[in-house]
């Protein structure tokens, strides 16, 4: 089973569409919507992890992207900004994957973004909002 963490963003004219059904029905693929903010006439966005087997799972992308959706892994969209963080570990007890963990000989943070399934929550608990949501249209999926 292959497994994908993805941000999708919808342009308004399609978010009125059942695209993301279609990886069900038209590819077997599974996804579980993690987060989501999509109404028609607006700028949709999902978070969501799909699964499947590997050569559905980019056929499943393919179709996206022929929809208009903007399509970009997880990990490049929660960031921590090192220069704003000052390792007080808020954000550890609160991670689920323990993307965000501490480590006992340095008790620094570490942040893993390869383990972050962009749940935001350590966004809500930073005290000093060292962790960031970015959406930079020059990483997008090729």
């Amino acid at each position: 089973m292959y497994k994908r963490m993805l941000v999708l963003r919808f342009p308004p004219e399609i978010t009125d569409k059942p695209i993301v059904w279609a990886l069900s029905k038209d590819f077997d693929l599974c996804f579980n919507i993690l987060k989501a903010a999509v109404f028609p006439g607006q700028e949709g966005l999902m978070v969501l992890e799909l699964s499947g087997q590997k050569p559905e799972v980019t056929r499943g992308l393919k179709y996206l992207k022929s929809q208009g959706v903007v399509i970009k892994p997880v990990e490049r969209e929660i960031r921590r900004n090192d220069e704003v963080c000052i390792q007080c570990g808020a954000c550890t007890g609160i991670c689920p994957t323990k993307a965000l963990h501490m480590d006992r000989k340095t008790m620094n943070v570490i942040f893993d973004p390869k383990r972050c399934t962009g749940c935001e929550l350590c966004v809500l608990v930073c005290p000093v909002r060292a962790m960031e949501i970015r959406f930079s249209k020059e990483k997008a999926l090729a």
